[in-house]
């Protein structure tokens, strides 16, 4: 009997997915990979982050990352639509049309939030992070409310510019970050277990 194939995860995002400033195996994908298959989980998730990508770079790409036709998907953009001021109704119009996307090629999504910077105002900031809040309550994918969760602003997880992780914060987003990437792929094992019964 031949042994299964590994799930396949893609992750879409910006330079925060592809690893600015980091080797390949420092980026978030390759370390989520490794904390998954330390948990048993048989995983591989290729790297489609691009640095400085935003929503609309992500909606020009999304074919691209849903072409090898994955398992899962894991979104995480919208940090550069926030630094650069973009309206929240432009981001989450590219975030459905991502969301879209995936869920006619029947690969579900780990929808990650982002929170725009405290110098944009309360107000920007409020229905930034409520973009992401209300499309997790609405489409209902898998959902982790803020990306850099425990690491943004703490100078010993940064780079020097002070918003990127360095290989130990992009560890912390794993750790912090597993439970829902556990659950989200149990959730993806537990649909296709009874795919396959109903044929």
């Amino acid at each position: 009997m031949s042994r299964a194939e590994p799930l396949r995860l893609a992750a879409l995002g910006d330079s925060l997915t592809a690893g600015y400033g980091l080797t390949a195996s420092e980026a978030f994908p390759a370390v989520l990979e490794n904390a998954l298959r330390k948990a048993g989980y048989d995983v591989t998730i290729a790297n489609f982050g691009v640095s400085g990508d935003t929503t609309a770079g992500g909606v020009s790409r999304i074919e691209q990352a849903l072409s090898s036709s994955p398992g899962g998907l894991i979104l995480e953009l919208g940090a550069n639509d926030g630094l650069r001021g973009f309206e929240p109704a432009f981001v989450r119009q590219n975030l459905e049309i991502m969301l879209d996307a995936a869920k006619a090629r029947g690969v579900p999504v780990l929808l990650c939030g982002m929170y725009a910077l405290a110098n944009m105002g309360k107000a920007y900031g409020d229905e930034f992070r409520a973009v992401f809040v209300d499309l997790a309550a609405e489409r209902k994918p898998a959902f982790y409310p803020f990306f850099l969760d425990g690491v943004f602003g703490q100078e010993d997880l940064t780079l020097p510019d002070g918003v990127h992780p360095n290989a130990e914060g992009v560890r912390k987003i794993v750790q912090r970050m597993l439970p829902t990437a556990i659950a989200f792929i149990q959730s993806i094992q537990a649909a296709s277990k009874a795919a396959a019964k109903a044929n």
